[in-house]
């Protein structure tokens, strides 16, 4: 098994400190924000941070291709409304641009919200609500094939990221993902990243081996393994098929230890980025041993 595990460390005082910070905790892998993530616009990166952020990798002894950047929460590909859209879209691109300066191979984003209020009691609510996600996975799709012709030559993969479906936040359901990159002009440029707990509280169950099997199954068939670019392993808080994003340390939450023993154990997530995005970042690096110690085939007994 070849099994690449880390965090999503923080960045705090420019690029080149993730990776000191993931090394700290025994990461083999990690994710970043490239610039903060509650800003639009950041100043960019100067060749010192790129130069230092490389080196310092080099130390950490981690290959590009096991991290995970993540775009700003502000970007919105999916919005209805053409000032913000284009806004999203532009700081988008700006992502993708900073990851290839980095070296790195992926850019992860969530794909987008409608925003859209549809009334519940409304009679043909079902339909519309399947009429305003499917135009809006449409825009969704227009604005990857944008950023793919804005960076061509580029080979930073777009990695769209499952969500819990909390709002009306697309990418919830396997056949969301698929359709985006149906959608796609250059299919090498585009990846998914699957994130236990959103799957699980889209309504994916990860419990048991029988579950696992049936879950992974669809996910085949709907996307397809040689998409999965990258997992988030997360506990979740809510229950199954809650449609809320609450994410919680590993084997304290709803999901439990089976899921992330049989995740180990499994050859399809070989070679691909497994970052942690629990909620309680001290205990960081013992999560990291233990998801280690799974390759074993056995739980150990760690009081949790």
């Amino acid at each position: 098994m070849k099994k690449y595990v880390g965090a999503h460390v923080s960045a705090s005082g420019g690029v080149q400190n993730a990776p000191i910070n993931a090394k700290k905790i025994g990461a083999k892998a990690f994710a970043l924000f490239t610039k903060n993530q509650r800003q639009w616009v950041a100043k960019p990166l100067t060749m010192q941070s790129i130069d230092e952020f490389k080196i310092n990798l080099a130390e950490a002894g981690i290959e590009p291709e096991h991290i995970l950047p993540h775009d700003s929460y502000l970007i919105n590909l999916g919005h209805h409304e053409e000032e913000k859209l284009q806004k999203s879209r532009d700081a988008f691109i700006d992502e993708l641009k900073r990851a290839e300066q980095l070296g790195l191979k992926l850019l992860n984003f969530h794909p987008g919200s409608h925003l859209q209020k549809i009334p519940k009691k409304d009679p043909n609510y079902e339909q519309k609500l399947k009429d305003a996600e499917y135009a809006c996975l449409d825009v969704i799709a227009e604005s990857m094939n944008i950023a793919i012709e804005a960076t061509k030559g580029s080979d930073v993969v777009l990695v769209i990221e499952n969500t819990a479906g909390q709002g009306s936040n697309l990418g919830y359901k396997f056949d969301h993902l698929g359709y985006l990159i149906e959608k796609s002009i250059d299919k090498s440029r585009v990846g998914v990243c699957l994130d236990t707990c959103h799957t699980f509280t889209a309504g994916y169950d990860l419990r048991d081996k029988d579950a696992y099997e049936a879950t992974m199954s669809e996910f085949q068939d709907k996307v397809g393994f040689k998409y999965l670019k990258g997992m988030h392993i997360n506990d979740s808080k809510p229950p199954l098929g809650s449609r809320v994003d609450r994410h919680h340390s590993l084997g304290k939450g709803e999901i439990g230890l089976e899921a992330f023993n049989l995740i180990m154990n499994d050859p399809r997530m070989d070679n691909i980025p497994l970052i942690l995005e629990t909620i309680d970042e001290t205990i960081w690096d013992n999560e990291i041993e233990l998801l280690y110690s799974f390759n074993k085939n056995s739980i150990p007994n760690l009081g949790i």
